[in-house]
């Protein structure tokens, strides 16, 4: 199972940071920094209280060398959610896809070419308290960086299969659970991993409240589908994007609550975002109830549905065809 991306030659990295001062009180211009190392105060509250948030996007390299960024406003605006989240600054749109933009162009030896199915570039962006302050109060100092990392889809793309999280509620109904924040995530590596060791490549959250819905993947989200001679795509998040892609398809679209007592009759379920893709899922395990849930018949390979779509969201991503606006940007030379 593959589940890692690899770090071989990311010494070689440049990174796009900008700082915010309270005395200022603006973003500093983005700056190429030759290194993929920060350096900040060991008292800021971002080390020591967790006040960090990031997101993640994707960068292609089309047929005609152009780079595309994708949808990188609608990451600004999640992005805009998290900071907000944990009391740091708001990082202006404009701002922001400057940054990305930078170290994109900055790196862009490190994006694949177009000819390697399934290989991208990975931008990181992540903000955080980066001033000395022990007090539980906002620092003066911020910190945004970006990020790169080439690589491909982080779990690979054959069917994998994913256990139902028990004995752990990853979010709260009054939480955090929708912002980018990292300790949404690092309680979940204990679990992952030991999931990890036993043969599972990725973890299912229920709903915390009454531990009967479905919430997503652990880093990812969830996808139903329901086949047919007209397939409908089941979507338990508003904010997810594949209902532009398959309405085009002439799909049906269903945005709702998913109870997992409909799991069994569904007939593919995939996890999507942006490192995983499209990851089709082959089976799902919830020990307690003793269930072992088989899609696409329990074979190694995506379905029909995951293998449409994937395509379709493959094309907009390598410019082979339009998607709805905004979706596709390239990168300007700097």
């Amino acid at each position: 199972m593959k589940r890692t991306l690899s770090l071989k030659g990311l010494d070689l990295t440049s990174h796009v940071e900008s700082h915010y001062s309270t005395e200022t009180g603006k973003w500093s211009a983005p700056k190429i920094v030759a290194s993929p190392y920060l350096k900040f105060h060991g008292l800021s509250p971002g080390l020591n209280y967790g006040q960090q948030c990031y997101d993640g996007l994707k960068a292609c390299r089309t047929a005609d060398n152009q780079i595309l960024l994708f949808r990188p406003n609608e990451h600004a605006n999640r992005m805009h959610h998290s900071t907000s989240t944990v009391s740091i600054p708001k990082i202006p749109e404009e701002h922001f896809l400057a940054c990305i933009n930078l170290v994109v162009a900055a790196n862009s030896t490190f994006v694949p070419p177009p000819h390697e199915s399934n290989a991208l570039l990975y931008v990181r962006p992540v903000a955080f308290g980066s001033g000395p302050q022990l007090a539980l109060t906002s620092p003066s100092q911020f910190t945004f960086a970006v990020f790169i990392l080439p690589g491909s889809a982080y779990h690979g793309v054959t069917a994998h299969d994913a256990l139902v999280c028990e004995g752990f509620d990853r979010t709260t109904p009054l939480g955090v659970g929708k912002a980018k924040v990292g300790g949404n995530y690092a309680p979940v590596m204990k679990y992952s991993d030991q999931a990890y060791r036993e043969g599972f490549s990725l973890l299912l959250h229920l709903d915390s409240l009454t531990h009967t819905e479905i919430d997503e993947f652990s880093a990812s989200g969830f996808l139903g589908v329901k086949a047919g001679d007209m397939p409908t795509l089941i979507v338990p998040s508003s904010r997810n994007i594949l209902p532009s892609v398959v309405k085009s398809l002439g799909w049906k679209v269903e945005k709702r609550a998913v109870k997992f007592d409909e799991v069994p009759f569904l007939d593919e379920v995939m996890a999507v975002g942006t490192a995983t893709l499209l990851l089709p899922i082959k089976s799902i395990t919830r020990r307690s109830m003793g269930e072992k849930i088989l899609f696409n018949e329990g074979k190694p390979e995506a379905g029909p549905c995951c293998e449409t779509l994937r395509k379709a969201i493959d094309d907009i991503l390598r410019g082979r065809a339009q998607g709805p606006e905004g979706w596709s940007v390239a990168v300007k030379e700097v």
